[in-house]
């Protein structure tokens, strides 16, 4: 049975860390001492709903949770360092702090090593997240103990609204871009002077213009979307929010 550490101090634990090409020995004081942290913790890195939803909200959520006194957000996973390093960056997720766990020693400590033999896992984290303040768990998520990987209640999402229920949420913003493009950089500015954080689609890496045409009829760069609605061009956006 999987039990909740609530109003418990997290394990002290080592983690050794590859930071460029020296290591690091990182410890529980310097990721939790005098801080309000999220963690979140789950089976492996580049593991489908890990890589689809459960890393890629927390990152989208990071800049609400600043403004509501989150110091930091981990991912830990029992996993060596080198494998979250190439996960962090394949998933651009440059709000996550990434903690290797490879030993399981944390996992453990917190009563979440979990054996997953018949994937060939070996043994790994159950997923959950926690909110801990000065090392202690002030709230923990834990996913309910059914067959598969339940991904019901460790989200971003609900860590967001057991912080603050009321909170209200900037729209998703999406962006196409060309390399080299004036108008793309000059929506980008505009969006963040607006104060909206965007997912950016660089077109010839991240997406072809048959992928613009398909969405929006068009072709040139930026193509622009906001909450769902389709903005449309740099001109369209300055006509957008001067409409506000």
């Amino acid at each position: 049975m999987l039990e909740s550490r609530e109003g418990q101090r997290v394990p002290s634990v080592v983690f050794p860390v590859r930071e460029g090409d020296a290591w690091k020995q990182l410890n529980s004081d310097e990721l939790f001492a005098g801080k309000t942290v999220i963690v979140f913790s789950l089976p492996g890195a580049f593991t489908p709903t890990c890589s689809s939803t459960h890393l890629p909200r927390y990152n989208e959520l990071a800049a609400e949770f600043k403004k509501l006194g989150v110091d930091s957000i981990v991912c830990m996973s029992v996993n060596d360092t080198f494998v979250m390093n190439a996960w962090k960056a394949d998933q651009e997720a440059e709000n996550i702090t990434v903690i290797p766990d490879g030993n399981g020693e944390f996992t453990k400590g917190m009563g979440m090593l979990v054996e997953k033999n018949e994937i060939g896992f070996g043994s790994r984290s159950w997923r959950y997240s926690m909110l801990v303040k000065d090392g202690v768990v002030e709230k923990q998520f834990i996913e309910p103990q059914e067959p598969g990987d339940p991904f019901k209640v460790s989200d971003a999402d609900t860590m967001l609204n057991h912080i603050s229920p009321n909170h209200q949420l900037p729209a998703s913003t999406a962006i196409f871009t060309k390399p080299g493009c004036p108008h793309c950089s000059a929506a980008k500015a505009l969006l963040k002077e607006h104060g909206y954080s965007y997912e950016e689609i660089v077109l010839g890496t991240d997406a072809s213009t048959v992928a613009v045409r398909a969405i929006t009829g068009e072709t040139a760069a930026p193509q622009i979307f906001i909450g769902g609605e389709y903005i449309g061009g740099n001109d369209d956006l300055v006509a957008h929010f001067a409409k506000k």
